[in-house]
């Protein structure tokens, strides 16, 4: 970590939870009516089950579960297996990822202090031991629900572009950077402008990086 100015550590270990607490808080209870809705809407549509929880890696590699509505059933094929994502996501599911609302239960995993608002995103578990040792660099601050890396192309970048981004931030982090990153998500999900893929194609799972580069 470089040697930042007191103001710099003092916002990234103290005030910006507080900020997060607050503003996470805020937010979900003015948007508590529609969670409840989307709650309504999924129950119905995946058979009583309209949360997604999965284990991932927060601040200091330590395991939490992340809270998303569930936008894809849990059909499988003949063979047993889930069937790929364009055939499972359901039509108010779709919705629900272009309108960015799947992500308003993050808010409280940002409460109960497993994410922040702002930060690296958290991704599988599994890809713990393929990072370099620069890229689990990313695990040094709280994840958050949307980062540098989002608004600066999300799923159209490589993993390694990606995570020089979430690096970036964690050596970068500060309150105006936030409130940035934070106005541009917000234009983002209102030009529907790579917060959400608009194609029913995942991003190619991390399997490693090839180029052990971890001196930059």
């Amino acid at each position: 970590m470089q040697n930042l100015p007191i103001y710099f550590l003092m916002y990234r270990f103290f005030f910006k939870r507080i900020l997060d607490f607050i503003i996470a808080t805020t937010a979900f209870l003015i948007l508590f009516p529609i969670f409840i809705t989307v709650v309504i809407v999924l129950s119905l549509v995946n058979r009583g089950k309209p949360f997604f929880l999965q284990p991932r890696p927060g601040k200091n590699e330590r395991i939490f579960r992340v809270i998303k509505f569930k936008t894809m059933t849990d059909e499988k094929g003949t063979d047993g297996k889930l069937l790929p994502d364009y055939q499972r996501i359901t039509s108010a599911g779709r919705f629900i990822r272009k309108t960015s609302l799947d992500e308003i239960p993050q808010l409280l995993n940002v409460i109960k202090g497993d994410m922040s608002l702002i930060g690296p995103r958290p991704l599988l578990v599994r890809y713990l031991p393929l990072y370099n040792t620069k890229q689990k660099r990313r695990h040094e601050i709280r994840p958050g629900i949307t980062g540098w890396a989002q608004v600066n192309g999300r799923n159209s970048i490589s993993w390694e572009q990606k995570f020089d981004y979430d690096v970036w931030y964690v050596d970068h982090c500060s309150f105006s950077l936030d409130i940035k990153i934070l106005l541009m998500t917000i234009l983002k999900v209102f030009k529907r402008d790579g917060i959400n893929a608009e194609s029913n194609i995942p991003m190619r799972p991390f399997l490693g990086t090839t180029e052990k580069n971890d001196s930059h």
